[in-house]
């Protein structure tokens, strides 16, 4: 009895998994596209090759923005390029921004674009350098506290009184 389309897409898929030429995460993909081409062959052969055949379109997989961001690298969905952040400069180059790539990708507003390292930095940066407190209406609201006094004040205020 011959095989059937489907365990024919089967076997080929799952020697390519076997040899290592794809990853089992890529295998639903790969399965439909394979299935496709040798339903389209069928028909092609059916058909004595008068008949030309379009391959079927298969729907483009949703994309897990998760995955895109790692902690050295955060990955491009647009090209696929790797950087530590994705910049406006190179949003533009897809003709897009940071409110239309995180849209478009389902990423919340609140997910930086750039890879878990350089975020961690950047938060560890601004924890030392303070920059709200530099802020006018911070400094109204919280007038300087007295300074410990300082070496100096000391020595003089003591030999003031003697």
């Amino acid at each position: 009895m011959p095989q059937t389309i489907l365990e024919m897409t089967k076997d080929l898929v799952m020697a390519q998994i076997e040899t290592k030429a794809l990853s089992p995460d890529d295998m639903h993909t790969v399965l439909q596209q394979t299935y496709s081409s040798l339903m389209t062959l069928k028909v092609h052969e059916e058909a004595d090759g008068t008949v030309a055949v379009q391959p079927a379109e298969t729907p483009p997989e949703p994309v897990d923005w998760r995955k895109s961001i790692t902690k050295h690298t955060v990955e491009c969905l647009e090209c696929g390029q790797s950087f530590k952040q994705l910049s406006v400069r190179h949003l533009q180059h897809h003709d897009l921004d940071a409110r239309t790539y995180r849209a478009k990708y389902g990423i919340p507003r609140t997910q930086a674009l750039s890879a878990k390292a350089t975020t961690t930095h950047r938060k560890q940066l601004v924890q030392q350098s303070r920059p709200w407190e530099k802020a006018p209406t911070y400094q109204k609201a919280h007038p300087a506290q007295a300074q410990p006094m300082g070496r100096s004040k000391r020595k003089r205020m003591t030999t003031a009184k003697a």
